[in-house]
């Protein structure tokens, strides 16, 4: 279990880039054997992640009754079906992507009275296959979610996996900083500390942590 030496990986970048505390580690726990994400909560970490609503309703509700309070986040895009749930089971989401999920959880909100944080996600490579707004429409698209009185918080990205990310975790810090975003989600197992130097807030962490996940299970 690494658990332990990503955080100290983690802080020894945080300190050489003279941002100290700046990140957040979502243990990205999907597709995981609950015996490896119970070792993680047994160390005290209480931010994970998940990429299907499903998965996440078929276990974080026992874990909470557990180990008590647990922040999710959904990492993984969202259907607008599986909308309702996603909002009553995450504390924040980082994959809006379209208008008309952004409708959808304006509607809900108003009807629930309440929202988890929301990241946009990015589409910062362009890439036809991937979710996530084109670089060239988030600002729009921020302002539009905005005037739905959506909770906003920052800018995800998945850089391309053939491409070094660095260009990719500066433009979407350039995006954050022109609309008034604080929060960056960015990094993951193998470039994490690449993107705590350039600004990350939720890095999100699964294999480096956890193992190999077995998708055969």
């Amino acid at each position: 279990m690494a658990y332990k030496e990503i955080l100290d990986r983690i802080a020894a970048k945080e300190k050489a880039a003279g941002c100290s505390g700046q990140s957040k580690l979502i243990a990205v726990s999907k597709v995981q054997p609950n015996e490896r994400v119970a070792a993680v909560l047994d160390q005290g970490h209480r931010l994970f992640g998940e990429n299907k609503v499903q998965e996440a309703a078929g276990k974080w509700p026992e874990f909470r009754e557990k180990y008590g309070a647990v922040d999710v986040h959904l990492l993984g895009p969202v259907q607008t079906n599986k909308a309702r749930q996603a909002m009553e089971l995450f504390q924040a989401i980082h994959s809006l992507d379209r208008p008309k999920l952004a409708n959808t959880l304006a509607r809900l909100a108003q009807e629930l009275g309440h929202c988890p944080d929301l990241f946009i996600q990015v589409n910062t490579g362009a890439e036809p296959q991937k979710a996530g707004i084109l670089p060239e429409d988030a600002d729009k698209f921020v302002e539009t979610c905005r005037a739905l009185d959506l909770p906003v918080i920052g800018l995800m990205c998945i850089p391309p996996f053939e491409e070094p990310p660095a260009p990719h975790f500066v433009a979407l810090g350039h995006m954050a900083k022109r609309n008034g975003l604080a929060c960056l989600s960015m990094g993951m197992s193998g470039d994490f500390e690449e993107a705590i130097e350039h600004g990350a807030t939720h890095i999100r962490v699964g294999s480096a942590i956890f193992g190999n996940r077995d998708y055969r299970a």
